[in-house]
C-alpha cells in the first residue's frame, strides 16, 4: 500500500476520509449494509434532490456525497479503484491540481444527478473516479503510451454502469464528462494551464449546482 500511495498524499487523505465517513456512519447505523438512511451522518451527506433544496446548506450534499458510501462492498470497490488510479494521476499532474480536479469531478457528477435524476438518492466516490479514468486516458496519450488498457478500463466500467441495477448512471457519466473536459489542460506541461483548467472546471460545476438548487 505504501508503494501504491508513494508521492500521492492527496489520494491517501481522500481514501482515509471515505473510510472515516463510512466508519462513523456504520457505527451510528449499527450496520455495514445500511449506512445512509439508518445513520444521521448518512442522511446529512447523501445527495437527494428534495433535501438539497429543502434543507439548510443542502447544496453541500453535492460535495459531501462523494465521500459517503452505501455499504462496505461499495466502499471497498471504490477504494481499490482510487488507490490504483489516483496515485498515477496525482503524481503526473501534481497534488494541488489533482485535488481541485477531483472535487470538480465530484461536483460534475452531482450536477448531472440533480439535473437528470433529481429524486434519485446518490452517494459514493464513483463520479470522481470515472473522471480520473478519463484523465488517465489523457495521461497515456501525453506519454504516447498504449491507449488500449485505459480505454478498456473506461469501456468496462461504462458497461458495468449500464448493466448493474442501482448504479448511479448520471453520477458516473457526469464525473467522466467533467474529467474528459479538463483532461487536456490538466495534463499540459504548463502549471498555469493546469491551474486555469481545473479552477475553471470547479467554478463551472459549482455554478451549475447553484443554478439547479436555485431554479
Amino acid at each position: 500500500m505504501r508503494k501504491l500511495l508513494h508521492g500521492a498524499p492527496a489520494t491517501a487523505v481522500i481514501a482515509l476520509l471515505c473510510a472515516g465517513v463510512f466508519a462513523v456512519s456504520a457505527f451510528d447505523a449499527r450496520s455495514l449494509s445500511d449506512v445512509i438512511w439508518a445513520s444521521r451522518l448518512g442522511q446529512t451527506f447523501v445527495l437527494y434532490g428534495p433535501l438539497v433544496v429543502d434543507t439548510p446548506f443542502g447544496y453541500l450534499r453535492a460535495l459531501t456525497s462523494g465521500f459517503l458510501h452505501v455499504d462496505i462492498s461499495h466502499l471497498v470497490v471504490n477504494l481499490l479503484v482510487l488507490v490504483f488510479i489516483g496515485p498515477v494521476v496525482e503524481r503526473f499532474v501534481g497534488t494541488g491540481p489533482y485535488v481541485v480536479a477531483y472535487l470538480a469531478c465530484i461536483l460534475g457528477g452531482s450536477a448531472a444527478v440533480l439535473f437528470f435524476g433529481f429524486a434519485q438518492p446518490t452517494a459514493g466516490a464513483s463520479g470522481a473516479l470515472y473522471g480520473l479514468m478519463a484523465i488517465l486516458v489523457a495521461i497515456a496519450a501525453r506519454n504516447r503510451a498504449d491507449l488500449r488498457a485505459p480505454l478498456v478500463l473506461v469501456a468496462g466500467n461504462l458497461v458495468f454502469t449500464l448493466v448493474m441495477p442501482g448504479v448511479s448512471l448520471w453520477g458516473h457519466l457526469g464525473g467522466m464528462v467533467t474529467g474528459a473536459l479538463i483532461a487536456a489542460p490538466l495534463t499540459a506541461r504548463e502549471t498555469r494551464t493546469q491551474w486555469w483548467g481545473v479552477v475553471a472546471a470547479l467554478a463551472i460545476t459549482a455554478m451549475a449546482i447553484a443554478a439547479l438548487v436555485l431554479a
